[in-house]
């Protein structure tokens, strides 16, 4: 079922997120806002979609993404945690999000996380993200944490509209 994803300004954006059990996360109602959350993110065209984006302060992610930024396997976290793996290496790049639709802005983030979590199974997982998977992560992190991307830019001198960002930032052979 596709859901209703929440703007900026709705209190839920700003809240952290409740961690789940192993049993709360095996119950047939936290199974299906799972694959909700996934069939959501896919109708929306997002790479990652965080459950207080839809309303729901778990910390439930999902992120997927083919596409010249990376490839990301569809992946489900719940209960995250991250530790920079490389405090040094910093990259800046554009960053949209679905609860702040019709924006983008240069965010800098780690390029390297290790990243623990439960599977949606409720099993153990750890792996190393890179790159835009690394964003990714963060990005849908922050959310469970009550953030947004904005909240992590050095400045707004970068924030733009969807329109004028295709226009004046991307360069034309993107």
């Amino acid at each position: 079922m596709i859901l209703k994803v929440c703007r900026l300004g709705h209190p839920v954006l700003r809240r952290q997120a409740e961690r789940l059990t192993p049993q709360a996360l095996a119950s047939p109602r936290n199974q299906t806002l799972i694959d909700s959350m996934i069939e959501t993110m896919i109708e929306y065209h997002g790479v990652g979609l965080a459950a207080p984006q839809i309303h729901e302060s778990l910390a439930i992610a999902v992120m997927e993404s083919q596409g010249p930024r990376g490839d990301i396997p569809l992946t489900v976290l719940v209960n995250p945690s991250i530790a920079v793996a490389d405090e040094e290496r910093i990259e800046e790049d554009w960053e949209g999000c679905l609860s702040i639709p019709e924006l983008r802005g240069r965010v800098p983030r780690f390029a390297r996380v290790e990243v623990r979590a439960l599977d949606r199974h409720g099993k153990a997982i750890e792996f190393t993200a890179e790159g835009f998977f690394a964003r990714v992560v963060q990005h849908e992190l922050d959310h469970l944490m009550g953030r947004v991307y904005i909240d992590r830019m050095r400045g707004f001198g970068t924030l733009a509209h969807l329109e004028e960002w295709r226009r004046f930032w991307i360069p034309q052979n993107q």
